[in-house]
């Protein structure tokens, strides 16, 4: 059974908060500076519940963030996701254990190489691999996160492309 209230469970719920707020931004840099905050307590939570994995994931993810917020580098993109199947290769025992990894991959290729909507939408991809991956980790404030992220991702890609459309 698990509890609603314990520290892992706390972190998760900060994750929520910073997630939410993420996705909420419209401005990129605004967008990263949140996602930074939000993999940072993902790191706490996860480490929390036991999911090296998820951990090693939301590490590197907020890494990535961070480093985004000052390049686009190509080269970058490339040794973020090096090390994301690097520590995959390293630590995963089960396929399930792919879903943070390949998530922080897909979002790696977004902060680098997208902007806009386009970056959105593949985050969006991603949010669904998390959404597994917390469902199976036993993740409350995790799975709540990505499932309202999801919404909320959605909702402000079709704001941002209402904006575009009435600019044009």
């Amino acid at each position: 059974m698990l509890d609603w209230f314990s520290p892992a469970q706390l972190f998760g719920y900060l994750a929520f908060v910073l997630g939410v707020g993420c996705f909420l931004q419209t401005d990129d840099r605004r967008f990263k500076c949140f996602m930074t905050g939000e993999c940072l307590a993902y790191v706490v939570h996860f480490s929390l519940l036991g999911n090296p994995t998820a951990v090693a994931s939301s590490l590197i993810s907020m890494t990535r963030s961070l480093l985004s917020l000052r390049t686009r580098s190509r080269w970058v993109a490339v040794a973020v996701v090096a090390a994301n199947v690097g520590f995959g290769l390293a630590i995963a025992t089960r396929p399930s254990d792919w879903l943070p990894l390949t998530a922080s991959c897909l979002g790696t290729i977004a902060l680098f190489t997208l902007q806009g909507v386009p970056m959105r939408l593949l985050m969006l991809c991603g949010t669904g691999l998390w959404v597994a991956n917390n469902l199976i980790a036993g993740s409350i404030g995790g799975t709540a996160l990505e499932v309202v992220v999801a919404a909320v991702n959605g909702a402000t890609i079709v704001r941002m492309l209402r904006q575009a459309r009435t600019a044009a």
